[in-house]
């Protein structure tokens, strides 16, 4: 009876749920899984209201065995799409200062926004300007960067940049202008330091909620070529946004992330951009033979590692793309701490389709799962 007790306990919530992501279960398709995930939410910490609802959206046919999810995520209540947020980037409002420096204006603002993480299943997030992540801000190495952020949110937020800057720009509590409260504006505004694939999130306390309800997003500063010669100028080239060396490769960002669902600690859901098997129900369509380059950065918290996973190929890995040399070259596989990132280079042979997923089959099984469908 004691054993029977035990094993039932160590059948956790979380169990459940891969189970019937991955069909292990006799349940009928996943069409189900919003209504078991509402039948067992636990209670929220206060002040917090979990949202779990019926998808309007037409389902989408799924195999019964197999991984993946019936049903879909209305993107456009959710007010973002993951295949639009691959490409979507925000360059600012730019001129030019009087000393000739570029100065890009951004504007960022925090609103509390229930979003649609699988389908019907609901997670009462703050956003960075309505969606999750928050928008992929991106400049070039040197550029003045101006960030007004506007805080319409019901909790006290900041914005702290991976770079480097003075500490009273460092959107920690206690220091410049601190936490900034409901209601109340604050301006950032330093120069981009160092190029590479950086990223930007809530540091208020307490940081593990803060940053998990959504509030993160990418920021990519681009390499100056001017600043460099020989085989380091055109390989910068490559890499600035404004280059037309830059244009032959095909470019986009991955957040990788989590959702717990019930607020115990543990995520139920993972994806890359939020929203579960998104890029297994609509594959990332590329061309064989053009160079693709993945901002990849993993932002999931309550698990110490993410990780990504490319099928029948291989990459070269730019660790925090501060370097203009690969990292790391021909692997397939990549680790990621919490903040970690880096850029991706690849191209493949063949056409046809071909999975990318977290190494850690948890996670996979839970949504981190997509394809890219190689054009001839």
């Amino acid at each position: 009876m004691d054993h029977q007790l035990k094993t039932q306990r160590q059948f956790s919530r979380r169990d459940f749920l891969k189970a019937i992501f991955t069909g292990s279960l006799a349940v009928s398709g996943v069409a189900a899984a919003g209504g078991i995930l509402r039948r067992v939410e636990a209670a929220p910490p206060e002040g917090e209201q979990a949202h779990n609802g019926h998808n309007p959206e037409p389902q989408a046919q799924h195999s019964h065995g197999g991984a993946g999810v019936t049903g879909q995520v209305n993107h456009a209540a959710n007010g973002f799409d993951p295949a639009d947020m691959l490409y979507e980037w925000d360059y600012g409002q730019v001129s030019t200062l009087p000393s000739g420096q570029t100065l890009r204006e951004f504007h960022i603002g925090v609103v509390d926004k229930d979003i649609e993480v699988a389908p019907g299943v609901f997670f009462p997030a703050w956003t960075y300007n309505g969606r999750v992540p928050g928008p992929s801000l991106r400049c070039v190495e040197g550029d003045r960067v101006r960030v007004k952020l506007v805080n319409a949110g019901s909790h006290p937020h900041t914005i702290h940049f991976h770079g480097i800057h003075a500490a009273r720009m460092d959107g920690v509590p206690g220091v410049g202008a601190g936490e900034i409260q409901p209601g109340e504006e604050t301006v950032y505004e330093f120069d981009a330091f160092p190029f590479g694939c950086h990223l930007y999130h809530c540091h208020a306390n307490p940081l593990k909620r803060h940053i998990h309800k959504g509030l993160y997003g990418a920021f990519v500063i681009d390499p100056d070529p001017n600043k460099y010669s020989g085989e380091e100028q055109e390989i910068a080239k490559t890499r600035h946004h404004l280059s037309p060396e830059n244009q032959q490769f095909n470019e986009m960002v991955m957040v990788m992330n989590g959702f717990d669902t019930n607020f115990d600690g543990e995520n139920e859901i993972y994806a890359a951009n939020s929203i579960a098997f998104a890029y297994m129900n609509q594959p990332i369509r590329i061309q064989r033979d053009q160079p693709q380059r993945l901002y990849l950065i993993n932002m999931t918290e309550f698990d110490p590692i993410n990780s990504f996973h490319l099928h029948a190929n291989f990459f070269d890995y730019y660790d925090h793309g501060t370097t203009l040399k690969p990292t790391h070259k021909t692997i397939d596989t990549v680790m990621q701490c919490q903040a970690q990132r880096g850029i991706l280079e690849f191209s493949f042979k063949y056409p046809g389709l071909y999975m990318f997923h977290a190494h850690n089959t948890e996670f996979a099984e839970l949504g981190w799962t997509g394809n890219f469908e190689v054009l001839p």
